[in-house]
């Protein structure tokens, strides 16, 4: 099971989808018309609209051509997107981009887009006391350092790899947060038309079954938690509040299951945590479908079956 994996180029899980994602998602954008009409003309003239509008199709016309030049004139609309909505929101937040003002921050000192650490706070795994603690050499640490996998001149997996785990699999699992820009679920949807496995290529119908997340035994309903708030009770319960319902869409063909999860920036486990907890669930094969409506398995409702 990956998670809004990085595997084909760049310009096919960010250049490509770009423009059809500000589209997509343009209340939380609020890009002004004279630039939305701009990028709409470059992505037509660098190539990307029509390679959307023919790859993008169930089941797949046949193998995905070269993808257009990102590094063209006037192409990195992935860039200039980013740029311009942050003058917007200067708290844009390519991970969840549903982020606004005022900028938050996390003990790990990499909340956003921007490294960001508040006067008078530390950055945890930077703490002598806690580098000792677990054993970890003493010395400078942050979150995504750069040059740790730099050497890799392996090809991208969806491009080499990938079909033959997922041949030699079960189940595989690709989920993607909705909510993402870092890396566009419809370009992972591109790399995934673009694989053959299992003797064919891509999927042969467009994702569109409900994703179904259950509302579990530990979630409370709006009026218990203005009771609990209104007395200024604390709960446990209160810290494992969670998304119950139809969260996204889910497709299964050939042993690999994609999953679009609403509501859900990258990091799909921290945004969406009782979504993860569903797909772990599939992923070991405890419940048949990521559609299927019922109790989690651990459930304590579920304890009897």
């Amino acid at each position: 099971m990956i998670y809004d994996p990085s595997t084909s180029y760049n310009v096919v899980q960010r250049q490509i989808p770009a423009v059809p994602f500000v589209d997509y998602h343009h209340q939380l954008f609020s890009l002004n018309k004279t630039f939305l009409a701009d990028i709409h003309n470059r992505s037509k003239t660098c190539g990307y609209t029509d390679f959307m509008d023919e790859y993008l199709t169930f089941p797949p016309p046949g193998p995905l051509a070269s993808p257009p030049n990102a590094s063209a004139p006037g192409c990195d609309l992935w860039t200039d997107i980013y740029y311009a909505v942050s003058l917007v929101n200067p708290c844009f937040d390519i991970y969840q981009v549903a982020t606004t003002c005022p900028l938050l921050w996390d003990v790990l000192g990499f909340p956003g887009s921007f490294d960001y650490l508040p006067s008078g706070a530390s950055v945890y795994f930077n703490r002598t006391e806690v580098q000792k603690a677990i054993n970890a050499p003493v010395q400078p640490w942050t979150e995504c350092s750069g040059g740790v996998l730099k050497q890799n001149t392996s090809p991208a997996s969806g491009l080499s790899v990938l079909p033959r785990v997922i041949e030699r699999s079960e189940r595989t699992v690709i989920v993607h947060g909705s909510l993402d820009y870092i890396l566009i679920a419809n370009g992972t949807l591109l790399m995934i038309q673009n694989m053959t496995w299992h003797g064919a290529q891509g999927f042969r119908s467009a994702p569109q079954t409900d994703f179904f997340v259950p509302y579990h035994s530990t979630s409370l309903s709006q009026q218990e938690i203005s009771a609990i708030s209104a007395h200024n009770v604390s709960s446990d319960i209160m810290g494992t509040l969670a998304a119950s319902g139809v969260m996204g869409t889910t497709h299964t063909e050939r042993g690999l299951t994609w999953v679009d999860v609403a509501l859900s920036g990258h990091m799909v486990p921290q945004y969406q945590p009782s979504a993860a907890y569903r797909q772990l669930e599939f992923l070991l094969g405890r419940i048949e479908s990521l559609s299927q409506v019922g109790p989690f398995t651990t459930d304590p409702e579920n304890w009897g079956n």
